[in-house]
């Protein structure tokens, strides 16, 4: 713990830190018999910027994550180490060994980086779950946001602003920001002290469970809309896309982005995993056909959309293949749980193609 200073970020330098540190295959790549580029150069061979991990902590020390990651792989999302409760468990007391260790992973390894997330209804200290006046509970967003996208400007393509700020039955979700304020302006102020903070990284609103047409779909496009009618600086919208094999509402991901696109912003897909029926064998033939189909169908409609810039595959805490994934026995990634291609990364290929 200390006094924050500003980080020097090299390929081949290591931050200096103000904590003391925390902790927490290159592969032949083919559909059938057709040999393809890793999915990153795909993606980017047809337009798009990225396809992106989400990893951080003790994940990045392993040798076969590390590996996917640059050869398949062209951002990486920290699911976990630039949460509020990890960069300020106290006020205005910094720690950012661990944010600052994943920014360094990323730039070793060429990556770009979306930053996430600066305000979660998640993963808060308790100092700042206790504020109940407005004008302090402003002064601390502007501060601390300000702080972390201070550090890393320049160094972050985009960062998540606000996330999951709807509840998943509508209206505000229950937290100290929507409590605190009675609106949704607590945003307003972190877009905005994030653009004084970094005047070119792209600002982002992300969601869950906005992947299908219905009335939290609408309710995300109506606050982004009213957000831009406020001048506030948002660029681009996220969809996290956790979803299940055969879920109906897959065949619909192309209304999904039609309705994102309808803000004008820039679309990310920032959490794809497609998980199993529980209980059912990772080797089910039936399902893992059916899982390729609904990757092809989402990376389709997002190479089939102009605004869609690109896709990150996570699970709720990150990880790039099944066996990292908090989903036990839900196989939801493209990698087995022995870093083993499954079908489903013939379905992303597929997609990327138009195949």
């Amino acid at each position: 713990m200390g006094s924050m200073t500003t980080p020097t970020i090299t390929i081949t330098s290591t931050i200096t830190t103000t904590t003391t540190p925390s902790t927490t295959q290159t592969t032949t790549r083919s559909t059938t018999t057709t040999q393809y580029p890793p999915l990153n150069t795909l993606m980017k061979s047809k337009g798009k910027l990225y396809v992106g991990f989400a990893v951080d902590g003790a994940q990045m020390t392993s040798s076969p994550v590390g590996n996917i990651i640059h050869t398949e792989g062209g951002f990486l999302t920290p699911p976990n180490v630039m949460s509020w409760e990890i960069t300020e468990p106290i006020q205005g007391s910094w720690f950012f060994s661990q944010s600052d260790q994943f920014m360094n992973f990323a730039l070793q390894t060429g990556q770009g980086v979306r930053g996430f997330p600066l305000i979660w209804h998640n993963k808060l200290p308790a100092w700042v779950k206790s504020i109940s006046n407005k004008n302090i509970l402003t002064s601390v967003i502007q501060s601390h946001v300000s702080t972390i996208v201070t550090r890393y400007r320049g160094y972050v393509y985009s960062w998540d602003i606000g996330t999951e700020v709807i509840s998943d039955t509508g209206g505000m979700r229950p937290s100290v920001f929507s409590q605190v304020f009675g609106d949704y302006t607590f945003l307003d102020i972190a877009f905005r002290a994030a653009k004084a903070a970094d005047p070119n990284a792209r600002l982002c609103l992300n969601e869950n469970y906005i992947d299908y047409p219905g009335a939290k779909l609408n309710e995300f496009v109506d606050l982004v809309k009213a957000l831009k009618s406020r001048n506030v600086p948002i660029d681009c919208v996220g969809t996290e896309t956790h979803t299940q094999v055969g879920f109906g509402g897959i065949a619909y991901f192309q209304s999904t982005l039609s309705a994102l696109s309808s803000t004008g912003c820039e679309i990310h897909v920032t959490q794809l995993d497609i998980a199993f029926p529980s209980g059912a064998s990772g080797t089910n033939a039936a399902i893992l056909t059916q899982q390729r189909a609904d990757y092809k169908t989402i990376v389709g409609a997002c190479m089939r959309t102009p605004n869609c810039a690109g896709i990150t595959m996570s699970t709720l805490t990150g990880g790039v293949s099944d066996r990292e994934s908090p989903l036990t026995g839900l196989h939801p990634l493209l990698w087995d749980e022995s870093y083993v291609k499954k079908p489903a990364y013939g379905g992303f290929v597929e997609g990327i193609l138009g195949i």
